[in-house]
């Protein structure tokens, strides 16, 4: 009886024992489960997070070249500033050649001043722009953007009137854009070389605004062969006043050259 005790006693011992062994293996092998499946899972939101993050810090239409916020000797240059420099690039390349353009082919004056004054400005602002992506280490576009070009091969393919309403229509429309991101880059862009390009490109994109909505453009070509000229549609944006005060434009007659 003592002997029939004492392995019953001894079963229920080893017994107790596998219990207590598979019940602590099966608790390891949940608490190395979860903490697998938890860290990935949290990582995966972090990650699908953060691009979202990244693309919600930047203006819309701002094209972010990944490099970040770079030091330079001139302040901090952003992404935002970057791609503001590349834009002034961009506007010269097509704005130049439909300049010239204009004063070729223009049967109005106000065509052809519109002309001079784009080919005028974006000189100028083009030498500008070289040397502040030099100084700065930006990449400059040597071709305009799809975009732009298909604007250019619009223009070369119009005749007549409708040359010049599509002309002008252009201008006004690219130019209402890029007033808008002017006045942002102005005010908050820590890098004194892109302030002072934001504060020329200003100044050339007012003259531009100004010789494309003046009331010259009321007038007839002085050629009976051209018709009528098309009414022009209003600028998207109100003209924006230049703080150095009103720029006077004098209309060309019809001899101007």
């Amino acid at each position: 009886m003592l002997s029939l005790r004492r392995r019953s006693t001894g079963g229920l011992s080893v017994a107790t024992r596998y219990t207590i062994g598979s019940g602590l293996v099966i608790t390891a092998l949940v608490a190395t489960l979860v903490a697998l499946l938890v860290p990935v899972s949290k990582f995966g939101d972090r990650a699908a997070a953060a691009p979202a993050g990244a693309a919600a810090a930047l203006p819309a239409g701002v094209e972010d070249d990944g490099a970040g916020t770079m030091s330079t000797a001139y302040g901090p240059l952003s992404p935002v500033d970057r791609d503001f420099v590349r834009k002034v690039r961009l506007a010269g390349l097509w704005e130049l050649p439909a300049g010239r353009q204009a004063q070729q082919r223009g049967a109005r004056p106000a065509v052809r001043t519109a002309g001079q004054h784009l080919v005028e400005g974006h000189t100028e602002l083009d030498r500008q722009v070289v040397q502040v992506g030099q100084a700065l280490g930006v990449d400059l576009p040597d071709r305009p953007s799809a975009q732009q070009q298909a604007w250019l091969d619009q223009l070369t393919a119009a005749q007549g009137a409708e040359y010049e309403r599509l002309f002008v229509q252009l201008l006004r429309r690219a130019h209402g854009k890029v007033f808008a991101l002017l006045a942002q880059v102005r005010a908050q862009t820590r890098n004194s070389m892109v302030r002072a390009l934001a504060t020329s490109a200003n100044s050339t994109v007012l003259d531009h605004i100004t010789v494309t909505t003046s009331r010259c453009w009321r007038r007839p070509a002085s050629s009976t062969s051209t018709p009528s000229p098309t009414r022009l549609a209003p600028p998207p944006h109100p003209v924006p006043r230049d703080p150095r005060g009103p720029r006077p434009l004098r209309c060309p007659t019809d001899d101007t050259k």
